[in-house]
């Protein structure tokens, strides 16, 4: 009889702990959506497979990867001339969208759950719309690598190391500017450099800090990273 008890207790002992623990079924895991892989326009490309429009303008498929747990996605893109952003929502994982052609784009993709306000947001990408008859385009802005923004640093660092990756359809990038100081606007610290690092540049200790590049092609187009932050305190 004690040991039908003692089976009995352990089979509610179980039970109860297994209640308490989120595992596969627990609906507030399954309802996440995840992030999408995307695919094209490919990042940091030409994208010259739209239909033209108009001479100014193209149409374009923008297209991604399903994720699980997604009820409909976001499409955020931004046009990096002008900085406008707009966002489309769709349920599909592909949509045509007219956009201006010799412009640059950056475009990500948003996952979204009815089951949660949670999101999953992919990794962003530029692209270059090309244009009629245009021979020459702008360099990607820079990629920051590190210090990234609002990034942290060993505050008894005496030096930093400035590290970015530059991209240009053309393939013609010659040289980079690097701005970087103290001050929201920047003086420029290096120019002309050829490498895509900066070593040994000195810092004070508990402060922050402002940088950024500026991408210079062959043609004389340039392109601006926009202005980053980090700190050693």
């Amino acid at each position: 009889m004690k040991r039908i008890i003692y089976i009995i207790f352990l089979g509610l002992l179980l039970c109860g702990c297994g209640s308490d623990s989120p595992g596969i079924n627990d609906p507030e895991t399954n309802n996440i959506p995840s992030i999408v892989n995307l695919i094209f326009p490919y990042e940091n490309s030409l994208c010259n497979e739209g239909t033209n429009v108009t001479p100014t303008e193209s149409t374009v498929l923008f297209e991604w990867m399903a994720s699980n747990h997604t009820d409909n996605y976001s499409l955020v893109l931004k046009n990096i001339s002008t900085g406008n952003t707009t966002t489309y929502q769709t349920s599909d994982t592909e949509l045509s969208i007219t956009i201006a052609r010799a412009t640059q784009y950056q475009w990500y993709i948003i996952s979204n759950s009815n089951g949660t306000q949670e999101t999953a947001e992919s990794a962003k990408w530029i692209f270059y719309n090309a244009g009629e008859g245009v021979q020459s385009y702008a360099p990607f802005p820079a990629e920051i690598i590190s210090p990234g923004m609002a990034e942290t640093i060993d505050p008894s660092a005496a030096e930093v190391t400035l590290d970015w990756n530059g991209s240009d359809v053309d393939d013609d990038i010659v040289s980079f500017d690097v701005y970087f100081g103290t001050s929201t606007t920047p003086e420029i610290y290096a120019s002309d450099q050829v490498e895509s690092i900066l070593i040994n540049v000195p810092l004070i200790a508990d402060t922050i800090y402002y940088w950024k590049v500026i991408t210079k092609d062959s043609h004389g187009n340039t392109s601006d990273s926009g202005l980053y932050q980090f700190k050693n305190l």
